[in-house]
C-alpha cells in the first residue's frame, strides 16, 4: 500500500512470476522534459519578454521573490504544457524542468511561485496594461512574419471570429447568450493568413461580455491591424473575411473607407430570397437530375435600408440531398467588393472555415475558456497568456514541416514532443536532461531541437 512516506505500489499479473513494483522515488525528474523546445522558441521570438515589458510591477523591489518575467513565463509555459489553472502551481513547485524554463537552478533553485502569488499577479493587471500587452503580441506576430517573408507578402487576409467561452460562476460581465444557450463570455479572435499559405496565425484575442454583438470591438481591432500591416508590408493587398454577424453598415463603411478587399457573409431576408428564387429553381432541377447535392452561383446588386448605396451580393443556391430525406434548399449570400466570378468569391469565403480549427486548438488544446477569475480584467489577461502560448505552438508547428509531426495540432504536439520523462543531472560544467531512448518521436524531437537553435552533439 502506498503512503506519503512509502510511495510504492505492487501489481501482480498472471503471466509474470514476480510482482511489478511502481515507486515514486526518482528525485530530480519531470514529465515535461520536451518543454525545452518552447524555451528555445521563446528565446528566439521574445514572446514572454515582450509580454512582461508591457506590464508594470507595483510591488516593493526589496520584497520581490519572483520577478515579473518569471511569473509570465511560469504561466505561459504552464498553459502550454497543459496546466491551465493557477492551482497547478503547487504540483509543479519543485519540478526541475519548469525551474529550468525560468532559468533557475533545476535542483537547488527556488521553488516556483505559489497559487496565491499567481492569482495576485493576474488580478493586478489593469486595462492600460492589457491594451499594451495586446498591442505587443500583435506587433510581435507581424514583425516575425515580416522577417520570415522579407516584407514580400502579396496578400494578407484578416479573419475575425467570435467564440463561446462558457462561465459557471460569478465572473464580471458574464451574461446569458440565447444563440449559444449558455452563460458565457464571447471572445473575439483575429488571425492573419499570408499569401496562399494554409495557416491562420493568431494575432489578437479580445475578451467580451456574453451578450456582445459580433461587431463589438471589431473596428478597433481592424484599425490597429491594418495600420500595422501597412507599415510592415507596404505593397501587400489587404483582405478582410467576416461571418454574417459583422455585416453591419458601420463595418462595411469602414472597410470601404480603408480601401481593403472584403468578403462578408450576410443573413438571408425576404428580398434576397426573392432575388435567388430563379437560381434556386435551376439548382433543384439539376439536383433532381443528378440525385445528389448541387449548387449554382449568381450575383445581384442590393442595398439594405440602412446602407448608403448598393453593393455586390454573391448568391449560392444549394440543394442538399441526404438518403431517405427530402431535398432541402440552402441559400447563402456574401457581400463583397471583389471583381472575381461568383464561384471564386464564394470559395474565398469558404476558406475561412479553417478558423474553426484554430478555435478548437485554443479551447481544447490550451483551455482558452479557463476564465474562472471573478474580475473581467484578470480573465482578459488569462486570454492573452493563452494567446502567447498559442503563438509559441504555431511557431513550433512551422518547424514540424517535413517531419513525422507535420500538421499535428496543439494537443498532439504536446503529447508527442513535450510530455517526455526526464531525469535532470547537474554538474559544475553543464545541466543534462536524460530522456528516454525509446521515445517514439525521438528523431522528430532532435530535428526540431536543431531547427530552433540546439547544437548537435
Amino acid at each position: 500500500m502506498a503512503t506519503d512516506c512509502i510511495a510504492q505500489i505492487s501489481f501482480r499479473f498472471q503471466g509474470l512470476l514476480q510482482p511489478v513494483v511502481a515507486q515514486f522515488n526518482q528525485a530530480h525528474a519531470s514529465s515535461d522534459g520536451g518543454a525545452l523546445l518552447l524555451k528555445a522558441l521563446d528565446d528566439r521570438l521574445g514572446v514572454t519578454a515582450r509580454l512582461a515589458d508591457s506590464l508594470t510591477d507595483p510591488r516593493q523591489p526589496g520584497k520581490v521573490e519572483h520577478e515579473l518575467i518569471e511569473l509570465v513565463r511560469q504561466r505561459v509555459y504552464g498553459i502550454a504544457c497543459g496546466y491551465a489553472d493557477c492551482n497547478d502551481a503547487a504540483r509543479l513547485a519543485e519540478d526541475p524542468v519548469h525551474k529550468l524554463l525560468l532559468e533557475r537552478d533545476p535542483l537547488a533553485g527556488r521553488a516556483l511561485a505559489s497559487q496565491p502569488t499567481l492569482s495576485r499577479f493576474e488580478n493586478a493587471v489593469g486595462r492600460p496594461e492589457l491594451y499594451r500587452a495586446s498591442v505587443a503580441l500583435a506587433d510581435l506576430v507581424i514583425e516575425h512574419h515580416r522577417a520570415r517573408l522579407k516584407s514580400r507578402a502579396h496578400r494578407i487576409t484578416i479573419d475575425l471570429d467570435p467564440t463561446e467561452d462558457p462561465t459557471h460562476g460569478q465572473q464580471e460581465f458574464t451574461a446569458f447568450n440565447g444563440h449559444y444557450d449558455s452563460w458565457c463570455y464571447l471572445p473575439l479572435v483575429a488571425t492573419l493568413t499570408f499569401n496562399a499559405e494554409p495557416t491562420q496565425y493568431l494575432v489578437a484575442s479580445v475578451l467580451r461580455p456574453g451578450t456582445s454583438p459580433a461587431k463589438q470591438g471589431a473596428l478597433g481591432v481592424l484599425a490597429r491591424l491594418l495600420r500595422r500591416l501597412r507599415a510592415a508590408f507596404p505593397r501587400a493587398i489587404l483582405r478582410v473575411r467576416l461571418d454574417g454577424g459583422f455585416a453591419s453598415p458601420e463595418v462595411l463603411d469602414f472597410l470601404e473607407a480603408e480601401a481593403v478587399e472584403y468578403v462578408v457573409a450576410m443573413a438571408s431576408n425576404a428580398r434576397l430570397l426573392k432575388r435567388i428564387r430563379r437560381l434556386m429553381g435551376r439548382a433543384r432541377m439539376v439536383s433532381k437530375a443528378s440525385g445528389a447535392t448541387e449548387h449554382l452561383f449568381g450575383e445581384t446588386r442590393y442595398a439594405a435600408r440602412k446602407w448608403r448605396r448598393k453593393r455586390r451580393i454573391v448568391m449560392k443556391a444549394e440543394v442538399v440531398r441526404h438518403p431517405g430525406r427530402d431535398p432541402k434548399n440552402n441559400p447563402r449570400f456574401v457581400i463583397t467588393n471583389l471583381a472575381a466570378r461568383p464561384e471564386t468569391v464564394y470559395q474565398v469565403y469558404r476558406e475561412r472555415g479553417d478558423m474553426e480549427n484554430r478555435l478548437k486548438e485554443l479551447h481544447h488544446g490550451l483551455a482558452l475558456d479557463r476564465t474562472s477569475c471573478h474580475r473581467f480584467t484578470a480573465n482578459q489577461f488569462r486570454v492573452l497568456l493563452t494567446a502567447a502560448a498559442y503563438i509559441l505552438f504555431q511557431t513550433l508547428q512551422a518547424h514540424t514541416r517535413g517531419t513525422a509531426c507535420a500538421g499535428a495540432q496543439v494537443s498532439t504536439l504536446r503529447e508527442r514532443l513535450l510530455k517526455l520523462a526526464a531525469w535532470v543531472e547537474r554538474s559544475a560544467r553543464r545541466i543534462v536532461l536524460h530522456l528516454p531512448t525509446t521515445s517514439p518521436w525521438l528523431t522528430t524531437w532532435r530535428q526540431i531541437a536543431v531547427a530552433v537553435g540546439a547544437a548537435p552533439a
